[in-house]
């Protein structure tokens, strides 16, 4: 993934901040899950206790479909 991107720089030359285009930046957030919703985050997360405690009946099997 290629992000474009402009350092904005202090007094000194340091770089200070980062300024990326949109479309970007919408990229980022759907990689990260930045952009789900409060329901799908919490689904996500009853899926991942159901999955540590073995709870295979919460799961469909792709390989049986």
């Amino acid at each position: 993934m290629d992000i474009r991107k402009r350092y904005i720089v202090d007094e000194k030359g340091n770089p200070k901040e980062v300024v990326i285009p949109v479309k970007d930046f919408q990229k980022i957030e759907e990689l990260l899950g930045w952009d789900l919703d409060k329901e799908t985050i919490d689904q996500l997360y009853r899926a991942r206790k159901d999955r540590k405690n073995g709870k295979k009946d919460a799961y469909i099997d792709l390989d049986s479909l």
